[in-house]
């Protein structure tokens, strides 16, 4: 890792200690959030967990530019594994999918995340939920143990996204999938934007192409590899005028530059065994230009 990498994981980390400590409620942004210079505070990528089964509000943080677990495909029994599992509420969530005889592990490189996450795991009684610090791109897992691989907005915050993906292709079975929703753009962000240390730990200055995003999934083996949703993020003026002049905030907004949430599912090849069903039929290869939303 070189010295501008460890920089950035330090400065995330700082941030995201500090999350942890406040509590959703006192930090009150996402963690796609911003603050402006008069600390007005936006929410502008964050998806509502509130509805769905399996949510636990004290492990909502606000953390989130999508929701991986309504289009990850989690059945009973299987092992999910939740990349930047923060307090734990997508581990949660999976949860409630796999149910008692399945098994999830939450990773977070914070000491404070995982210690927050632990207790929460605690007050539920949650026997086969369990939190690991590490980074996502060296896991601490063996390989091929997950049948499932979540994450929500995440991968934008960590330098090198390739290892992650090679990472998870590791990390799952044989036919295993994954389902992660990230930040990516269209385009090219202002310099002022991409350089500033807290843009990126708000996710959208370290995000990277979405062909070039899809294409390291592609590249590294996946398959059948889909664009679950895809919605719109618009930083608000508010938030540009911190890093770009009034004439450049204008140029940004009418370049054409686009900044997604997207959320992204692919398979490992391989045949998958179904605990309840037998051998399932080996996976068949889709493919077709990253661009259109599939490869």
């Amino acid at each position: 890792m070189n010295t501008k990498e460890q920089e950035l994981k330090a400065i995330v980390k700082e941030r995201y200690s500090k999350i942890a400590e406040q509590g959703k409620a006192e930090n009150a942004s996402s963690c796609c959030g911003a603050t402006t210079p008069s600390n007005k505070v936006y929410n502008i990528m964050m998806d509502d967990y509130s509805k769905t089964e399996g949510y636990v509000a004290d492990a909502d943080l606000g953390l989130g530019c999508g929701l991986p677990t309504e289009f990850a495909q989690i059945n009973k029994e299987d092992t999910v594994i939740d990349l930047g599992s923060g307090a734990g509420n997508d581990c949660f969530v999976a949860r409630h999918e796999t149910g008692a005889e399945g098994k999830v592990i939450g990773i977070d490189f914070t000491p404070t995340m995982i210690q927050k996450a632990r207790t929460n795991a605690e007050k539920l009684k949650y026997n086969n939920v369990e939190f690991r610090e590490g980074d996502i791109d060296n896991m601490p897992v063996n390989d091929a143990i997950a049948d499932v691989v979540v994450s929500n907005c995440v991968l934008n915050l960590v330098p090198n996204k390739q290892q992650v993906i090679e990472e998870i292709f590791r990390v799952l079975k044989p036919g295993g999938h994954f389902s992660i929703s990230d930040i990516v753009l269209v385009g090219d962000l202002p310099e002022a934007l991409k350089q500033d240390a807290e843009m990126y730990a708000g996710c959208v200055a370290g995000a990277i192409q979405k062909d070039e995003y899809l294409q390291f999934i592609k590249g590294q083996g996946f398959r059948n590899i889909t664009l679950q949703k895809e919605k719109p993020i618009r930083i608000p003026d508010d938030i540009l005028t911190k890093y770009l002049s009034e004439e450049a905030v204008k140029n940004f907004n009418n370049s054409g530059v686009g900044i997604f949430s997207i959320t992204v599912y692919a398979e490992k090849p391989g045949t998958k065994t179904n605990k309840s069903k037998g051998e399932q039929p080996k996976l068949q290869e889709a493919c077709c230009d990253p661009g259109s939303g599939c490869c």
